[in-house]
């Protein structure tokens, strides 16, 4: 093997360990514990034995604003079934998700990362992201970005873990 060749295994090797190693497909959700609006922190693991849906989004970003509404739907029509939905907001001014949610109120916990250490945790690339972590707290889908009709596949995804 060349040496250049094998600087470039070891270069990929390293960014692969620092890219995507703690939210990885298959890998337990990385624990996390956040701040609501009301100041109040909320975990992660205070969701164990539940589907968790986990959605970062920002106020500035057009397709978490329209995705919003749809997420809150699925959260009503699940949450009796061992469903629970998490909005992370990564903006670090807070204010900015809460006049948005003031006009667009969703009956889901809005924890906010106003330091975007879970984001990072969870290797948040596009707004909006969204991790889905199966009753075992692993992590069994993620989505980045949004384009209209993605909730469908949300709700396949909710259904088919709620039923394992």
């Amino acid at each position: 093997m060349n040496r250049k060749f094998g600087k470039l295994i070891i270069v990929c090797c390293l960014l692969m360990l620092g890219l995507g190693a703690q939210a990885d497909i298959g890998q337990p959700a990385p624990p996390f514990t956040l701040p609501d609006g009301a100041g109040q922190t909320v975990s992660l693991t205070d969701y164990s034995g539940q589907v968790v849906l986990i959605n970062f989004w920002a106020s500035w970003c057009g397709p978490c604003r329209e995705e919003m509404p749809l997420l809150d739907q699925l959260s009503d029509r699940y949450g009796p079934l061992g469903f629970t939905m998490l909005g992370v907001n990564v903006e670090e001014d807070s204010s900015l998700a809460d006049r948005f949610l003031d006009g667009t109120p969703v009956g889901f916990p809005i924890l906010y990362d106003r330091e975007n250490k879970v984001s990072k945790l969870y290797d948040v690339i596009a707004m909006p992201t969204t991790v889905i972590v199966d009753r075992q707290g692993q992590i069994r889908f993620v989505h980045h970005g949004y384009e209209a009709g993605n909730e469908n596949e949300y709700q396949d995804q909710i259904r088919a873990l709620i039923r394992e």
